[in-house]
C-alpha cells in the first residue's frame, strides 16, 4: 500500500525526515539558484522542498495527487496548494517555468501520461527535476520512510524514461546517503555521510534528475480546452483559498 498525504506529513515532521529534506534540498537550490520572477510548481508530496523558493519565486504553487489527499499549505497564510490528477493538470499551457516533482513519479501507474502533462504547462525555457528512490540504494529497500514504497529506478531507467516523454536529461545526482535509521548517533552523523557521498563514497538513497523541455517532437492528446478552462479556474479558486 502506497503512503497518503498523512504519512508524508508525519515522516517529514521526524528527525529522518528532517535529513531527508537537509540532503536534497541544498540539490535543488544548486540546480536552480536563480527564480526570481519565475512559477515553481510541485507536484506529489514536494511541500518541504518548495519552501527553499518561497520569498524569492514570483509564484510557488503545490498540486498533490488525487490518489494520495491533499493538507493546506503552507501552515500560514494564503493557501497555495491544490488536489490534482496526474493525468489532467488544471494549469494552462506552458504556465509553470520550474516543475518538481517528489513522491509522485515512483505511486502513479499513468508515468507517461503525468510526464505529459508536465511537458505541456512547461515553457520551452522550462526545467523538470525528478526525485525517486535509487533501485541500488537501501532507502529503497525499507518500508519505513515514503522513499521504500512505490517503483524505484536506476540512472538508466530514469533517464531513458525522461528521453521517451519529450525531456533532455541534463544531470543526475544522487542523495541521502545515510542509512534511512532513527538512531541519534547516525542522525548527528547524516551531513558528513552526505558529504562524503557527493564525492563518490557511497550510494545514495535517492536520484536527483534534471531534464529540459524537447520541442522539436510532439506526441500524444491534449485534454479538451473547454475542460481545462474548467479544471484551471478549479484550482485557482482553491489555491487563494
Amino acid at each position: 500500500m502506497q503512503p497518503d498525504v498523512t504519512d508524508f506529513r508525519q515522516f517529514y515532521d521526524t528527525g529522518l525526515g528532517a535529513v531527508a529534506r537537509q540532503g536534497i534540498a541544498p540539490r535543488l537550490r544548486r540546480a536552480w539558484p536563480e527564480t526570481r520572477g519565475l512559477t515553481v510548481l510541485g507536484l506529489g508530496y514536494a511541500t518541504p522542498y518548495l519552501e527553499a523558493f518561497q520569498g524569492e519565486a514570483g509564484r510557488v504553487l503545490a498540486l498533490m495527487l488525487a490518489g494520495q489527499g491533499v493538507v493546506h499549505w503552507p501552515d500560514v497564510g494564503v493557501g497555495q496548494v491544490a488536489l490534482a490528477h496526474e493525468t489532467e493538470i488544471p494549469l494552462p499551457d506552458e504556465s509553470v517555468d520550474r516543475v518538481l516533482l517528489v513522491h509522485a513519479l515512483e505511486h502513479t501507474e499513468h508515468i507517461r501520461e503525468m510526464l505529459r502533462e508536465v511537458w505541456r504547462i512547461m515553457p520551452s525555457s522550462g526545467r523538470l527535476i525528478v526525485v525517486v528512490p535509487n533501485r541500488r540504494g537501501i532507502w529503497a529497500r525499507l518500508e519505513r520512510t515514503p522513499f521504500g514504497h512505490g517503483h524505484p529506478y536506476s540512472p538508466p531507467q530514469i533517464l531513458g524514461l525522461l528521453r521517451e516523454t519529450m525531456f533532455s536529461p541534463i544531470v543526475t545526482n544522487t542523495s541521502l546517503f545515510m542509512p534511512p535509521m532513527k538512531s541519534r548517533v547516525m542522525l548527528r552523523s547524516a551531513k558528513a555521510m552526505e558529504n562524503l557521498g557527493a564525492v563518490g563514497l557511497g550510494v545514495g538513497g535517492v536520484l536527483v534528475a534534471e531534464a529540459a523541455k524537447q520541442i522539436y517532437a510532439i506526441t500524444g492528446t491534449a485534454a479538451p480546452v473547454a475542460k481545462r478552462k474548467r479544471s484551471v479556474a478549479a484550482v485557482q479558486t482553491l489555491v487563494r483559498s
